[in-house]
């Protein structure tokens, strides 16, 4: 965080944004809910006797799904009998034997998604009522598996989801339809286990974490239909493109929506964009800080986001304060083809709101480390900012237009770079006054 160093408060603020990325650590989160004493296995405050179980079986997967895996491993010791990771990359670290590892997919499911959704499922098969089941499910979960409904190929659902992103559906209603199609998601696994016993301990990479949009909620109720679905295509116009298969799926009732015969079981949030903001809350409080969680459902283009946060901090009278607001801005790019992030866009275009004023500051952070395609989470903007960009030749107008940020602060040493940190919880923004 090289670029916060010449602000006289850079060390606190360092240690609020590294308690919200810390917060949201996989394996740490894993072993925050999960401990162990004895043959007894204790998540929060329910009890499971190990020793009661004939077997137990891992199931991990998502972006964290390695680290996750590995710390509910070390905890178990022994156990678990049996268990599959999917992630997209290799793992760096060694993965105890009884665990097979898949490479999948991301961010659009293939063949090896198929093959791990198939896996998945066959797994489960092996499950009775004697048996304990642990699910590790976090951000694209989606993509990594999948194992669509008989009738339904690979290639219908692929047609589907380029029919939708066409017409700009929205995510929920991409879901809606990715619940019903699928054998894997809209509690799909959580039946697949039944009658067996589970536990689903989820990180989370949606706004408001609804549990049914967590990877599309594979062990959690449908709260969509098939006809819920259907209407979708019928909204957008696409029934004649949509494939026939498709379409005869949907029209059917399964008898499995809305619930269905699940596995008996906990689920638990352990990592979100809450959590996170919560952590860095108690950590500015600590600093000293009137620290204020604004929200946790940021969203919009990120242009108008930031100029409204800039507002809101010039505003602000009370000192020292540290207002959070987490979410998920979005970029239009329109035509041009500038470098940068909706994180680092954010915090370009609070630059003019807070030039001039002392003591602020505004910190952007993609919490996965990456913000786009650059290797910066997010960027520092002060109230001399603008005066520096200025003495250098900077643009901010025509930076603002191309949406070109990344050069931007990277001309004045202000971005922040702080490394791929193996989790996401969505994004977060600071608005400091001293």
């Amino acid at each position: 965080m090289a670029s916060l160093q010449r602000e006289p408060n850079a060390n606190a603020v360092k240690r609020i944004l590294d308690a919200s990325i810390s917060a949201a650590n996989p394996a740490d989160a894993v072993r925050r809910c999960l401990t162990r004493d004895g043959n007894l296995l204790w998540v929060n405050e329910r009890e499971y006797p190990l020793n009661e179980f004939s077997a137990v079986y891992l199931v991990s997967v998502g972006k964290a799904a390695i680290s996750m895996a590995v710390a509910v491993s070390e905890l178990l010791g022994k156990n678990p009998h049996e268990g599959i990771v999917v992630a997209k990359y290799l793992p760096a670290v060694s993965l105890p034997e009884n665990l097979a590892f898949l490479e999948s997919s991301h961010p659009l499911p293939n063949e090896r998604s198929l093959r791990a959704g198939e896996m998945i499922l066959a797994l489960l098969k092996k499950t009775t009522a004697s048996d304990l089941v642990i699910f590790l499910i976090s951000g694209g979960g989606s993509a990594l598996m999948t194992s669509p409904v008989t009738g339904v190929s690979l290639k219908d659902m692929e047609k589907l989801t380029s029919l939708l992103l066409a017409c700009a559906a929205r995510i929920d209603e991409i879901n809606t339809l990715r619940r019903a199609l699928d054998r894997v998601k809209g509690g799909g696994l959580a039946r697949a286990t039944f009658p067996a016993q589970m536990i689903s301990l989820l990180l989370s990479d949606v706004i408001n974490s609804p549990l049914e949009a967590i990877a599309s909620g594979p062990t959690v109720p449908n709260p969509t239909t098939r006809s819920d679905a259907l209407n979708v295509i019928k909204k957008y116009n696409i029934f004649s493109q949509t494939p026939s298969t498709i379409i005869e799926i949907l029209q059917k009732e399964d008898g499995t929506e809305r619930g269905g015969l699940l596995s008996r079981g906990v689920v638990h949030i352990i990592g979100s964009n809450l959590i996170s903001a919560q952590a860095a809350q108690a950590q500015a409080l600590r600093e000293g800080f009137d620290a204020q969680i604004m929200t946790t459902s940021l969203q919009g283009e990120a242009a108008q986001v930031g100029q409204e946060l800039a507002t809101k901090l010039a505003n602000n009278k009370n000192r020292p304060i540290c207002l959070i607001a987490g979410g998920e801005t979005t970029v239009s790019l329109g035509n041009t083809n500038g470098l940068g992030g909706r994180n680092q866009e954010v915090a370009l275009s609070a630059v003019a709101g807070l030039a001039g004023i002392p003591d602020v500051m505004l910190v952007t952070l993609a919490t996965d480390g990456e913000d786009g395609p650059t290797d910066a989470a997010g960027a520092v903007v002060t109230g001399d900012t603008l005066a520096r960009a200025q003495l250098l030749g900077l643009d901010l107008d025509a930076h603002l237009h191309n949406h070109n940020a990344y050069p931007f602060f990277d001309a004045l040493g202000d971005l922040l770079k702080i490394g791929p940190t193996g989790t996401n919880v969505n994004d977060l923004t600071f608005l400091f006054a001293f």
